[in-house]
């Protein structure tokens, strides 16, 4: 093996492990792109960029055809190529909340550090696998004990089956009285002068979701809950 193999392998292997990395952020919170997927991205972007840099400098230019090739022709279209990958893994759920956005960037994230590394750039790979990872795991984190009110909130979908039109205002405002925020509120009526009620909160990312169960359940008038904590 000569110094240019032991050159590509180590710039495989170097991405393999970053890979690895966010793969394994990824994997802790049950996302559907872990280890495996993220170590592909990872390493096969890298390896197009390698055959992208070696193919250019292949093929020299003669008297009668000059051959000019962009390095980094074929590593430009891993960029957008990853983009149907990321797509995948966006979902919109019933309750018109977005998921799998940040899942989708860190898959985008984990192309754009095999690229770094095929190109050679070791240490701006590095950094960018500890920013990738301080961002998803250390900000959020941070903002949960110093941010503003909201980033400190978590949402959930109250749906209430109410006996009693009067009940619902008592509902409503025994929340307010528990410091949870009111974003949304849909009221739909039943039989037996029974009513739906699906109710939008902000609540406290440390307020349990039993414990908003347990003291809405509680309450008069109330003859079903259902409860889905969002976020």
């Amino acid at each position: 093996m000569n110094s240019i193999d032991v050159n590509i392998l180590m710039k495989l292997g170097i991405s393999a492990v970053f890979g690895l990395i966010i793969g394994f952020e990824r994997e802790l919170k049950r996302k559907p792109v872990g280890l495996k997927t993220s170590l592909v991205i990872s390493v096969v972007s890298c390896l197009l960029t390698i055959v992208s840099i070696q193919s250019a400098y292949m093929f020299p230019n003669s008297d009668k055809v000059k051959i000019t090739m962009d390095p980094l022709r074929l590593a430009a279209q891993i960029v957008s190529g990853i983009g149907f990958l990321g797509a995948g893994v966006i979902l919109r759920r019933g309750n018109d909340s977005i998921s799998g956005l940040t899942t989708a960037a860190m898959i985008w994230g984990a192309a754009g550090i095999g690229i770094a590394v095929g190109a050679g750039f070791y240490l701006e790979a590095f950094a960018g696998v500890v920013l990738l990872i301080v961002s998803v795991e250390l900000i959020p984190f941070l903002m949960k004990l110093f941010g503003p009110k909201q980033l400190r909130e978590k949402e959930m979908m109250l749906q209430l089956v109410i006996r009693n039109r009067s009940n619902i205002e008592k509902t409503i405002s025994f929340l307010i009285g528990k410091k949870y925020s009111v974003r949304r509120i849909r009221i739909k009526d039943l039989d037996n002068d029974d009513h739906l009620v699906q109710i939008l909160l902000a609540i406290d990312y440390r307020d349990k979701t039993t414990d908003v169960y347990a003291a809405v359940s509680d309450l008069e008038g109330v003859y079903r809950v259902e409860i889905e904590s969002i976020r």
